[in-house]
C-alpha cells in the first residue's frame, strides 16, 4: 500500500492552513503579555516610573522573579529619558544590543553605537592585556559625555567604563550595567551601584544579564508608552 503523497508547500503569497488557536496581532500580543506580567510579577518594591522598565525586561526574559534582583538609582529613569530626548548617543558593548533597540521608539533618532569592529580595537586589547569589549569602550571618546550606556555582555567593559570615569573621563548620563556571566559579572554590577560619582544606574544583580535584557531596558526608557 503506497503512502499518500505529502502536500506541496503553500503558495508563497498565501499562508498555510491554520491548525492552532493563537493570537497573531502584534499589538494584542504585547498588550496581553504586559498585562500578564503586571498581574503575576511583584513590582511593589520599584518606583512607579521604573515599573514600565521592569515589565519590558520581564517580558524579554520570561523571568517573573527579576524584580528581586533589579536595582535602580533614584534618578535613572529621569536621567536616561532626559538624555535620550536631548539626542544623546546610546553606546553598547554588543551589536546584539544595538540590533534589539526599537528605532521607532527613540525620541530623537538617537545614534546607537557599538565599536567592537573598530580596526583599532584588537591592537589596543593586546597592548592593554584586556578584552576587545573593554578596549572598544576606550574609543567612545568625548561623545560618551551625557550618553546612555548599555552593557549586557562584558563585565570588563563595565569595569573599564568606571575606571575611565575615575581617571577624569567623560561621564555618561545613565549606565545600564547588565553583563551576563560567571567571571566578574556580579562584581562589576556591585561596583556600578557603589560608584562614588553618583552615576545613575540600572543593574540586575548576580550572573543574569545579556543583550535582550539590555535592549528591552533601552526600549522602555526611550518611550514611556508601554506599547508603541
Amino acid at each position: 500500500m503506497s503512502e499518500a503523497p505529502l502536500p506541496g508547500p503553500p503558495r508563497s503569497d498565501s499562508p498555510p492552513a491554520r491548525l492552532y488557536d493563537y493570537v497573531t496581532d502584534p499589538a494584542e500580543i504585547y498588550r496581553r503579555s504586559f498585562a500578564q506580567v503586571r498581574a503575576e510579577a511583584d513590582l511593589s518594591g520599584l518606583p512607579e516610573d521604573a515599573r514600565t522598565v521592569a515589565v519590558r525586561m520581564i517580558h524579554a526574559s520570561g523571568d517573573l522573579e527579576l524584580p528581586r534582583s533589579l536595582a535602580l538609582h533614584p534618578r535613572l529613569v529621569a536621567a536616561a529619558r532626559g538624555a535620550l530626548e536631548g539626542g544623546a548617543t546610546i553606546f553598547t558593548d554588543a551589536y546584539m544590543i544595538a540590533s534589539g533597540v526599537t528605532r521607532r521608539r527613540l525620541p530623537a533618532d538617537n545614534a546607537v553605537r557599538c565599536l567592537l569592529d573598530d580596526p583599532r580595537v584588537p591592537e589596543r586589547a593586546r597592548a592593554w592585556s584586556t578584552t576587545r569589549s573593554a578596549a572598544a569602550v576606550s574609543f567612545w571618546g568625548e561623545e560618551l559625555e551625557g550618553a546612555v550606556v548599555a552593557i549586557g555582555n562584558a563585565p570588563t567593559a563595565l569595569f573599564h567604563l568606571l575606571e575611565q570615569v575615575a581617571a577624569g573621563g567623560p561621564r555618561p548620563a545613565a549606565v545600564l550595567g547588565i553583563p551576563v556571566g560567571f567571571v566578574g559579572s556580579a562584581e562589576s554590577k556591585v561596583a556600578l551601584v557603589e560608584n562614588p560619582w553618583d552615576l545613575p544606574y540600572l543593574v540586575v544583580h548576580g550572573r543574569r544579564g545579556g543583550s535582550a535584557l539590555c535592549a528591552s531596558a533601552i526600549n522602555a526608557l526611550a518611550q514611556e508608552e508601554e506599547i508603541a
